[in-house]
Formats: C-alpha cells, structure tokens, sequence
C-alpha cells in the first residue's frame, strides 16, 4: 500500500469515526466542571469547495495560511479584510498539503502528505521549492515545526519517522522511531531545542535529540492516544488523548503523567491544541457535535467551553497568535476561523 493510499484511508477512518459520535453529544462526567467559554468565534468559507482545510499557521505579517489537502493548494486570508488568496501547486497530482508552518522571511513551508515532498512556497513569488525524501518508506510527511536555529523537523506518519531539514544546504535527515507503527503525529519543540512528538499508534509521547536523533520515549496509561501536543513555557507538555477522551501533561524530566477527563467525555476525541501567550491551554472536541473549543486554565485547573458556530467538521489543527488569538481549519465544513477572547 503507498503512503498515499494509506493516508486516505487513515481520513476515511477517522471520518467515519467522528460521523458514528456526533448524533450522541456526550455531556460532561459528573467529576468535570465547565463554565461557559466568553470567546468570539468568527469563520470564513474557504474558496475551493472541497478544500478539505487541515493545518492553520500564523504568517510572520499575521495572516491565517492554512493548507488545502484535498485540493493541491496552499490558502492565505486575511483576517482584517476577509480576503482570500490560494496558491495552486504546480504538480500533475495531489500532493496532500497537509501540515504548515512559516518562516521568519515569510515563506510557508508544508508536508506534501500525498507526495513525499517538504515544500516551501515564496508568497511574493507563487514558487514552490521541492525538498523529496531521500528514501521511498518516507513519502507521508505529516507536521512539521521549526527550532531556534531555523532547523525544520517534521514526523512521517506511516513511514515511523522523524526527520529534520536543513533550509540552507536542502539536507533532510530521517531517524526510524523505536517503537513499530507508532504513527508519528504532531510535533513541537521545548524551550531547550528538543523536538517531542506524539506516537498516535501506540501510549507513548517521545523526545528526539537535536545533536545525536538518539529517540527518547515515554510511556502513557494503557488507552491513551496521544495526537496533538503543545508546549508551556516552563516546558509542561500538554496533549490531547484522541482515543480515550483526555487532555494530558507529560512532564519530560521527571517522565510523570497526568490525565484531566475532557468535558465532553471519553468519546469527545480531543484533536487540535494551542497554548496562547497567557499560558491558557486550548484544544478542541472533534467527537462531538459540533465540535467545541475547551481552554484549560493550569493555574486552577479548570475547563471551559464553547460550540463552533459552523459545527467544525474536525479542528485537527490550530495555531496561537502573539496578540492571544487562535487560528484554526475546520476540515469539513470548508472553513477556517479565528478565535478571540471576550473583552
């Protein structure tokens, strides 16, 4: 099976996952209080029809990029204006932008999912620079993340790995995670430089070295699925358990674990999370319907809720902006949208 094939049946799993949730919205358990969330949730619909938005990213003037993986484009809006622009990659088949993320000069690079490509898009220019993988196992790049350095790593979902690309010689190098079928998912990178990602297939989150690529796992409860992770400034690692329905803390030192039960209860499938510069944790509910943003406050330990307007369709993704706002891709209803706190 390729990569490609596998990715589409991933999507054609998880969406059958979340249609069999959503007629039963499962309320909050007993042990878990929610107050009501005070944002402004405002959406847009995206252009192309079908677009199929996955990953949002904060571009460095602050405008809302997000990929389009179901049709081979790369999309910018504007939040002041609500005008759009896409940018049609050049390629005779889908290349599945699936992850994204921009650079300090202002070029937005993505995983081609379906293409087994890093690519790097010149808004000014409409280019694309193709960065393949130097091996076939490796062709479902998936999230990528750069480090202080301008490095860029990323996982490979299907392929079990972990690679980083080097912007300025096009180097890409691959390490092999140690646990078989892991599914390597989201990544970030901790104030001291260290990459940690999520492990989707297995209860497991792990760290990568950025000197040696030597892979450090650490176990999770028996259940736990690990997708989406974020991290605090004092290096906390927050994720969403998809599969048992938790927001989750990962201390990397101390290798402790502590799981908080999502207000949408055990079949809620948290997925997307952000952490804004307040240090309040978001993500939101993708098993419910519609979907919710939930903000976790870690300083009282505390969850609070709102519905999307539009229903959401999944956030698998979102990103904070500097000013506390969170940008974010609802994947099936073809939007994408911007969260403000309440003033």
């Amino acid at each position: 099976m390729s990569k490609r094939t596998f990715a589409l049946l991933c999507l054609a799993c998880l969406g059958t996952l979340v249609a069999a949730a959503l007629p039963s919205h499962r309320s909050a358990s007993s042990s878990v209080e929610v107050s009501e969330l005070q944002v402004r949730i405002q959406e847009w619909a995206v252009p192309t029809k079908g677009a199929h938005p996955h990953d949002p990213a904060v571009g460095a003037d602050g405008a809302l990029w997000f990929t389009e993986q179901m049709v081979n484009k790369i999309g910018r809006l504007d939040p002041n204006s609500g005008d759009f622009k896409e940018y049609p990659l050049a390629t005779d088949k889908n290349s599945g932008p699936h992850g994204l993320v921009a650079d300090k000069d202002g070029n937005i690079w993505f995983t081609a999912n379906f293409g087994g490509y890093i690519g790097k898009l010149d808004p000014r220019t409409g280019k694309v620079t193709e960065y393949k993988m130097p091996v076939e196992k490796a062709d479902d790049p998936h999230t990528a993340v750069f480090d202080g350095r301008g490095i860029l790593w990323f996982t490979v979902q299907g392929g079990n790995m972990v690679g980083r690309l080097d912007p300025k010689s096009g180097k890409i190098e691959l390490k092999e995670v140690p646990t078989q079928a892991a599914l390597p998912y989201g990544i970030q990178i901790s104030s001291k430089g260290v990459p940690v990602f999520c492990e989707l297939g297995t209860n497991k989150m792990a760290s990568i070295d950025p000197q040696t690529l030597a892979i450090k796992e650490y176990p999770l409860p028996d259940g736990v699925r690990p997708r989406r992770l974020a991290i605090a400034a004092d290096d906390t690692v927050y994720f969403t358990d998809f599969k048992s329905g938790h927001l989750g803390t990962l201390n990397t030192t101390a290798g402790s674990v502590k799981l908080f039960n999502s207000p949408g209860g055990a079949e809620s499938n948290p997925y997307g999370i952000a952490i804004t510069p307040d240090g309040m944790v978001w993500y939101s509910e993708s098993g419910v319907h519609p979907n919710t943003i939930v903000q976790f406050n870690p300083k009282t330990q505390t969850f609070a809720s709102a519905k999307i307007p539009s229903g959401g369709g999944v956030v698998r993704n979102m990103a904070a902006t500097s000013d506390g706002r969170l940008y974010i891709a609802c994947s099936g209803v073809d939007k994408v949208g911007v969260v403000s706190p309440a003033k």
